[in-house]
């Protein structure tokens, strides 16, 4: 299996940024991935005291479809957030400083619209992440699995909608399931397979046109008796992956 695809996402729910290449540490997620959120209202999220908490207290294409149709890119060098509307110019806001805080946190509001249960708030805690499970992992999706949805479904199905860490290539439908409790080698980092990924309404919705077009969940249900699509894997020793690594099996544990 090679890996064909790296992505972060540095705001729950937002776009997916490619990466060449991606250096792990033990016991976390991709370096920014998932770092920030929208925070509804009534989250009652407290980013002095985080814990972690379901998706739908967040700014999320679970709930809030809309929200694909923005484009989004952080430079986590500079802190500048651009936001690029599908039907207008990119906004660039400063998230390192209070007042872009502030702006992009009325512009995300204004743009859910009657979705903001009250003004969201833009939010991050030193060492969290805004991930579906409490677990710090890393995700990776089958390219052959998705290729057996895809058949099943009858359409092209854009693996952004999966929303994975590492995409890999080769090995048989499925077989990702197969690393399940073992231990793999992913370019120089050694990670253990713990999870598969049961998967929820997000991915019905079409990345590029914001529109609830497929229905994975029910056609996996329907079609291999199950809603799982990927797995995840925890890091037990860090370094360098490339697009381009081998993904091998080890010895279990």
């Amino acid at each position: 299996m090679r890996v064909e695809q790296i992505y972060r996402y540095p705001i729950k729910g937002f776009s997916a940024e490619a990466m060449e290449e991606v250096t792990l540490t033990p016991g976390q997620c991709l370096p920014h991935d998932r770092e920030f959120a929208f925070a509804q209202a009534d989250s009652g999220f407290d980013p002095a005291a985080p814990v972690w908490m379901r998706k739908t207290n967040f700014a999320c294409l679970m709930a809030n479809a809309r929200i694909a149709k923005l484009h989004t890119a952080y430079d986590p060098q500079t802190g500048q957030l651009a936001i690029r509307p599908t039907d207008g110019q990119a906004l660039i806001f400063d998230v390192h400083s209070e007042a872009g805080r502030a702006q992009v946190e009325d512009f995300i509001t204004e743009f859910l619209a009657e979705e903001a249960r009250g003004r969201l708030r833009f939010v991050e805690a030193p060492g969290y992440n805004f991930t579906d499970i409490p677990q710090k992992s890393v995700s990776i999706i089958s390219l052959a699995s998705l290729a057996a949805l895809e058949r099943a479904a009858g359409m092209r199905l854009d693996p952004i909608r999966f929303r994975a860490n590492f995409y890999v290539s080769g090995g048989k439908e499925w077989g990702d399931f197969d690393l399940m409790g073992q231990e793999i080698q992913l370019g120089q980092v050694r990670l253990r397979v713990w999870k598969r990924i049961v998967r929820c309404p997000a991915t019905e919705v079409n990345p590029d046109t914001a529109e609830r077009d497929a229905k994975p969940p029910r056609t996996l249900r329907e079609n291999f008796g199950h809603a799982d699509l990927g797995v995840q894997a925890e890091v037990l020793e860090g370094g360098r992956v490339s697009v381009g690594d081998q993904l091998e099996a080890l010895t279990p544990a």
